[in-house]
């Protein structure tokens, strides 16, 4: 009889566990911001500080946008770049990572500059590690591409749990 007493008590239990079960894994994070510096060298080259968003696109392929404002030879230029990037080590199995990647950029320039135009883009990339120890924190990366120009990107990202 005490038996089947215990057995409702112990179900109850389990069952108000259950949430906190569920939430003891880490939680991913579908959205990664970044914070970037980019140098462009063209016919006439600018330097522009931006800011992006990504989100998962499957496994290997994250795909976001990037706006930047800054300097260039004749004033203040921006740009806009919508982009994916596939990266070679989706689970942070190394501490450093190669991607590449792509998109469309468009650059927003004084007619002195050469105005404003859209260009396919295309980049070489790596990633590094979080700090040591912890699933969460920001990671470095430097990009080398070509769209509107030549770039070179210093680039700092908010690291994704068990991802890149």
């Amino acid at each position: 009889m005490r038996g089947a007493q215990i057995i409702p008590r112990v179900s109850l239990t389990l069952l108000l566990l259950l949430p906190m079960l569920a939430n003891a894994q880490l939680p991913q994070q579908p959205l990664q911001t970044e914070a970037r510096v980019d140098v462009i060298i063209a016919h006439t080259a600018g330097i522009e500080a931006g800011l992006g968003l990504t989100v998962p696109a499957g496994i290997y392929v994250r795909s976001g946008l990037v706006a930047g404002v800054g300097a260039g030879r004749h004033g203040i230029e921006g740009r806009t770049d919508l982009i994916s990037r596939f990266s070679l080590d989706p689970f942070r199995q190394s501490r450093w990572a190669p991607y590449g990647g792509g998109g469309i950029s468009g650059r927003y320039r004084s007619n002195r500059d050469g105005g404003s135009r859209a260009y396919l883009m295309i980049f070489l990339g790596v990633e590094g590690p979080l700090p040591l120890g912890r699933t969460s924190g920001i990671v470095p990366a430097v990009e080398l591409g070509l769209g509107g120009g030549a770039r070179v990107g210093v680039i700092l990202r908010r690291g994704v749990n068990a991802r890149r």
